[in-house]
């Protein structure tokens, strides 16, 4: 053996070391105190971040890939309206957008301002 190997093998290996799969390193010690303190490092927290953020990017990769390779096998149909409109195609605004009332709809007490719905309960996903 050489000598690096024996220090490392040596009187004090016996002592646990925890490892962090994040870090990529051990710590001395396996104390809750230890663990706690490394834990709450900003280089742990920032490779923890790292790590899931890195997770989350592959996941979202192989979902794409999956579903390009099942719309090129014919499995999926486009989705209606996902073209674009042919050129020179107009779209018509919303009324709310060109000033007009819609039915049911008031304008705000003060002046110029926002068109108000009635009061039916929560307004849809999206509206707010």
């Amino acid at each position: 053996k050489k000598k690096r190997d024996r220090v490392a093998n040596g009187p004090r290996s016996n002592i646990p070391k925890f490892y962090c799969d994040y870090c990529d390193t051990y710590l001395t010690h396996d104390s809750p105190s230890v663990r706690k303190t490394h834990c709450n490092g900003r280089k742990h927290k920032e490779n923890v971040k790292d790590y899931y953020q890195k997770w989350m990017e592959e996941q979202a990769q192989s979902l794409i890939d999956k579903t390009t390779a099942a719309f090129q096998q014919g499995k999926i149909t486009p989705a209606p309206f996902s073209a674009p409109p042919p050129a020179g195609a107009m779209i018509p605004l919303p009324p709310s957008l060109l000033g007009l009332p819609l039915p049911g709809m008031k304008p705000a007490p003060h002046m110029g301002g926002p068109l108000m719905m009635p009061m039916m309960g929560p307004p849809p996903p999206g509206m707010m």
